[in-house]
């Protein structure tokens, strides 16, 4: 896993005004709480947090007035039509320490010949790792499989270090028979009368 560093600012203005400001500065407001301390308002420039948080669960390196503390990122708030950052909400971490966060499942393969759907009943898998060690993703084969089949949590393979966050017996995927389309009942019955008048 990478580790990013980014260099941040503790800010003592708070409020939309001063979040309006920030932003203006291409800055984003943000906060780092964990450990029992209390939480500390920050200040992180825009572009640099970003391009960070196109890793997931990346690990982060803040270096706050000279000292370096580590972070994982918990709540990233963006404009939902700009899609820019407004806030985001920082998780302290020590080295050594295990963290829960939710890692992306991937597929491989192609599903048996046949109409079937595969449905992500989970998008992300709950897991517990080491902090510095956080796995991006997991990837899970889907080769030949057909309706009704599944996978469960116990069948993904997780990197060494990684545990799951959730009961074995979970199901993570499923494969569907795809289900043909029926006529609405409107359209049947508006032809009954049609022929009945």
């Amino acid at each position: 896993m990478s580790e990013v560093k980014i260099s941040a600012a503790t800010r003592t203005e708070f409020g939309k005004g001063a979040a309006r400001r920030i932003r203006r500065e291409d800055k984003v407001p943000g906060v780092l709480y964990g450990h029992g301390s209390d939480p500390l308002h920050l200040t992180l420039p825009g572009h640099d947090l970003l391009m960070a948080l196109r890793t997931p669960n990346v690990l982060i390196a803040l270096d706050i007035d000279g000292k370096t503390e580590l972070a994982i990122p918990k709540s990233v708030q963006r404009d939902p039509l700009k899609g820019f950052l407004e806030h985001v909400d920082l998780l302290l971490v020590k080295r050594g320490e295990r963290v829960n966060v939710d890692i992306y499942v991937q597929t491989e393969g192609e599903l048996a010949p046949g109409a079937f759907l595969l449905e992500h009943v989970l998008n992300a898998l709950p897991v517990e790792a080491e902090a510095t060690h956080i796995p991006e993703s997991v990837t899970v084969s889907i080769e030949g499989l057909s309706a009704g089949d599944s996978i469960l949590a116990k069948d993904i393979t997780l990197p060494k270090g990684t545990t799951l966050g959730v009961e074995e017996d979970t199901v993570v995927l499923q494969v569907l028979a795809a289900q043909a389309e029926e006529a609405p009942e409107g359209e049947e019955t508006g032809g009954e009368e049609a022929a009945e008048a």
